[in-house]
Formats: structure tokens, C-alpha cells, sequence
């Protein structure tokens, strides 16, 4: 009953706690009805359940579910997240618009980064996300201003499918800006949040969010991180749960690149270009309409001075003049596009597919 679910979510429990109540009692209706038959040996349990049923708050939230439309699922509905079942600190209760099974009928890639991401990181993520939806691959983020609401919007741009996970309750848009965005994922893909409706996206709320990001991906891409970004306890958290990251490196000089350059540094694959993803999810790359895309003058030019001898970027520095951070971002995308190969120790070669 959705009571008893909006009730069980509302529990001061740990999710390890609760989803040992649910595999034992089987349902949060259960669980209620073995409490209030005093049929609970846990003096503990009993200590934090007493009280617990708060009717007038229960009949708000459920209200919010009702007026709105908003969709609950437990761990026991064979279309909850099936990456989920797989830890035992995951929600057990899910609050979510769209179309949730189609997180088991596919790979799932979060893309999440810095929300005062660069024109770089802009360009990044979307070549990315534009190129996994392609290869109907799902983008998990994090609906944040900056580079998740960049993934998100390609995604749908480009006919994918993309799932936004929230840190506050599912009736909540923030940031307010993405009001559209939110709109159209409801639209096209999944919104979530294991956190019942009405509550506020508390700084707190966040790092939690970010786990459930982690575990419901098969890859995490950090695109542009400061030093102290949230995306790295994201990062983190998959490398904790066994999950692959990659980052994509960039300028020694940037801020909001520092994160990523650390990461990898400490263990995280390099994401220098569109094969390296593929390569590392084993499967098979199939190539939208990069190739036939037209390269800018500044692509060009930087693209006829790589020949297949490698050339180090100090040497495209001296020969080209250009500012080392838009060389970054030209480069990443020649990459992208298949024209060139990144070498170890900043060389650059024409990729053999291009010559």
C-alpha cells in the first residue's frame, strides 16, 4: 500500500537497515503490521518505529503523489534498477517520473562535472553524450547546472535516453534554471530521487545522490572537476564499488580541470577520445555523423599540421601561436572526430583511420 511505502521511506534507518527489513518482512505493509501486532523481538526496531506513523504527514506526501503524478517503486517490482539490487546501502523505495525499466534494457554511462564548466568541458560532453546516445547507450546525471544538464540535454537532443537522479524530492526543480530540461526528461527518459517528496536539496542530500548515480552506472565520466567537486566523491564511490571511471585530462592551468588531472593520476582511466570509452565497455563502436562533419578553420589548420609523424603540442604551440586551453579543446575534438591520435607524452599523430 502506498501508506506504507511513503511511511517506510520517511524511517530514520540507514538503507543497509532497511533493506534487511524488506528481504525478511518482504514489504513495508508487513513490516507495519508485524509492529503493531507486537510481534517484534528487536528492542531497538521497536524504539524507532514507536511513533514512527505520522499521519498527517504521510497524507501530504501522499497528496503531492496523487496531484502530481508521481510514480513509486520498491525493490521488490521486477522494473526497479536491477544495478541497484547489487548493494545493500541502495534505496529499497524509489519516487520517479518517466519510464524507469529502461534502465535494465541498457548500458548505463553517467556523465557528471563541474557546474562553472568551460567551453571545453561544454564541447566535451557534448561530442560524448551525443555519441553514446547514438549507440543507444543511457546518460545518468545529476541534473545540475554545468555539465550534467549538458549530458542530459544532448542526450534527448540526439534521441537517447536519460535519467536525472536528484538530491532533494522529486516534486523540486532545482536548479530552478532547468525547469525545461526537467520537463522534457519526464518526457523522454527517467527522473528519480530516493528522497520522498517536499524534502529541500540540502548540501547534505547531495553526497547521497552521488551514490545512487555510481551504483546505477556501468561507467562513470568525470568531464571537468575542481579540486574539491562533488563529481569525486562520485568517482570515489565507483571506485569503492568496483565501477569503472574515466576523466577527461586538461589544462594544467585550469581550475575546474585539476579533479579530472588528479583522478587519473591516482587510477582513473584517460578519456582522450570516443573509442577509449567503447574500448573499455567491450563493445563496438558504430560513428554517427562525426566523421562527415565539417571542420572548422581553426580544426583545419591544426588538423594539416598533424601528419603521421607525431608532433609534440609544445611544437603545435610554437608553429600555430594559439592559447594553450582552445588548442586543448580543438584537439579533444579532432580526437573525437577520428582525425588524430593523442600519443603518451602530449604527442600527436594523424589517426590512421584518416589518412
Amino acid at each position: 500500500m502506498i501508506e506504507h511505502d511513503i511511511w517506510f521511506s520517511t524511517l530514520k534507518l540507514s538503507n543497509k537497515i532497511k533493506n534487511n527489513l524488506i528481504k525478511y518482512y518482504k514489504s513495508s505493509f508487513n513490516l507495519w503490521n508485524e509492529y503493531s501486532q507486537g510481534n517484534l523481538v528487536s528492542k531497538e526496531l521497536k524504539n524507532v518505529l514507536f511513533n514512527s506513523w505520522d499521519d498527517k504527514k504521510i497524507s501530504i506526501i501522499k497528496n503531492v503523489i496523487l496531484e502530481n503524478n508521481i510514480k513509486i517503486i520498491t525493490c521488490d517490482n521486477e522494473n526497479f534498477p536491477n544495478k541497484l539490487r547489487l548493494y545493500d546501502d541502495s534505496p529499497c523505495i524509489l519516487y520517479y517520473y518517466g519510464s524507469i525499466e529502461k534502465l535494465n534494457s541498457s548500458i548505463n554511462v553517467s556523465i557528471v562535472g563541474s557546474r562553472k564548466n568551460s567551453n571545453y568541458g561544454t564541447n566535451v560532453t557534448k561530442l560524448i553524450s551525443k555519441e553514446l546516445s547514438f549507440n543507444n547507450i543511457n546518460i545518468v546525471s545529476g541534473l545540475a547546472r554545468g555539465i550534467d544538464a549538458h549530458a542530459h540535454s544532448t542526450c534527448i537532443e540526439n534521441g537517447g535516453f536519460t535519467c536525472a537522479v536528484l538530491g532533494c524530492g522529486i516534486d523540486i526543480v532545482y536548479p530552478k534554471e532547468n525547469k525545461f530540461l526537467f520537463e522534457e526528461i519526464k518526457k523522454r527518459g527517467v527522473i528519480l530521487s530516493e528522497f520522498p517528496p517536499g524534502t529541500q536539496p540540502m548540501p547534505y542530500n547531495f553526497p547521497i545522490r552521488n551514490r545512487i548515480i555510481s551504483q546505477l552506472s556501468d561507467l562513470i565520466i568525470i568531464v571537468e572537476a575542481g579540486i574539491k567537486s562533488g563529481s569525486l566523491i562520485t568517482a570515489n564511490l565507483a571506485l569503492e564499488q568496483g565501477i569503472d571511471v574515466m576523466a577527461v585530462p586538461g589544462s594544467i592551468f585550469s581550475e575546474e580541470s585539476k579533479g579530472c588531472n588528479k583522478i587519473i593520476k591516482d587510477g582513473a582511466y584517460p578519456l582522450t577520445s570516443i573509442e577509449d570509452v567503447f574500448e573499455l565497455l567491450k563493445i563496438s563502436y558504430m560513428n554517427s555523423d562525426i566523421k562527415c562533419c565539417k571542420l572548422s578553420s581553426i580544426e583545419m589548420k591544426i588538423n594539416e599540421l598533424i601528419s603521421d609523424s607525431p608532433i609534440h603540442i609544445d611544437d603545435i604551440i610554437k608553429i600555430t601561436n594559439i592559447d594553450i586551453n582552445q588548442l586543448y579543446e580543438v584537439l579533444f575534438e579532432l580526437q573525437l572526430k577520428n582525425e588524430i591520435m593523442c600519443l603518451a607524452g602530449n604527442y600527436y599523430v594523424k589517426n590512421y583511420k584518416a589518412i
